[in-house]
């Protein structure tokens, strides 16, 4: 089985939290990325959307996009609208090789809101799911059409963060909606991992490799604390700097024969976790638990 290594840029500049970013050059972002041995990465604020732009950039630190989020939002809007909406980003996808854009939902979501305490976002109803499960097929097959795959992303935040809210849109969506499996995500509200995996490994098609560090979890007050409050205090880190099992993961995951990329997503405060240093910890922790799950990471 072949995986690639990847990391998002997200620990060297923050889209949601500007305040947590290093003043570096995307060219900076990206040889420090490989330096760190990672042959992808995931875009950001400082991608150029224009592929003769950001083509060679890419050519230069031999690195490829490895995906990238979308700040969906079709949960209240038209799917004409969002067919406008991500037209341009797929059409660099497109043009760079990206294997997916990864649709995040935003609407509704507390996810970039501090003032809003983690217990307080969106809940849907059932047929409220029901309904927003079926656009958002209709929506992924569309792209898929197109020749540029979504990965869906469950998110803190988000109308579709628990394991539970998971698993209903994964029971009321077609195929054609592919998953971006995100461990730190799911560990924060409260899923069970390997569980989740084991439900839903037919559908997914982008891994998420971040990691928790457990006493900063455990003592998060989601009724007075947001999302963003927890980032801020480190709740999350790369794989190998805390609590989740990687390898035991990245093996259930290889058990189902899934091949593709492994994406450290870590977002933290730069000046306390220097990105170059966390993004060594994290491409040395990945490669070992790959090799013991029996994969060849692709150079």
């Amino acid at each position: 089985m072949k995986a690639k290594l990847g990391i998002a840029p997200i620990a060297w500049w923050n889209d949601d939290l500007p305040e947590l970013s290093d003043d570096v050059s995307l060219e900076e972002c990206l040889s420090q990325a490989r330096q760190a041995s990672f042959t992808g990465m995931e875009t950001g604020r400082r991608f150029p959307m224009d592929a003769g732009i950001l083509g060679p950039i890419l050519k230069q630190h031999g690195m490829q996009v490895c995906g990238g989020w979308f700040s969906g939002l079709l949960l209240d809007g038209e799917i004409a609208a969002e067919k406008e909406r991500i037209a341009q980003q797929m059409q660099l996808f497109k043009a760079v090789g990206a294997p997916c854009i990864v649709y995040g939902e935003t609407a509704g979501t507390i996810q970039g809101n501090r003032s809003a305490p983690i217990a307080t976002k969106r809940r849907l109803s059932e047929d409220e799911l029901r309904i927003y499960a079926r656009k958002m097929t209709d929506f992924a097959e569309w792209c898929s059409e197109q020749g540029m795959p979504i990965a869906y992303h469950h998110h803190m935040g988000a109308v579709i963060e628990s394991e539970e809210e998971l698993d209903q849109l994964m029971e009321h969506s077609g195929e054609s909606l592919g998953l971006l499996f995100d461990t730190g995500h799911m560990a924060f509200a409260g899923g069970n991992v390997l569980r989740a995996i084991d439900k839903h490994h037919a559908r997914i098609v982008h891994v998420h490799a971040k990691d928790v560090r457990k006493e900063v979890l455990e003592g998060t007050d989601r009724v007075r604390e947001s999302f963003l409050d927890a980032v801020i205090k480190g709740v999350f880190t790369v794989p190998g700097d805390g609590s989740l099992d990687f390898e035991g993961i990245v093996k259930r995951l290889a058990s189902y024969g899934y091949e593709g990329w492994f994406v450290v997503e870590a977002e933290q405060d730069p000046a306390r976790c220097p990105p170059l240093e966390m993004a060594k910890i994290g491409h040395k922790e990945l490669q070992r638990v790959t090799a013991a799950a029996g994969y060849t990471v692709e150079r």
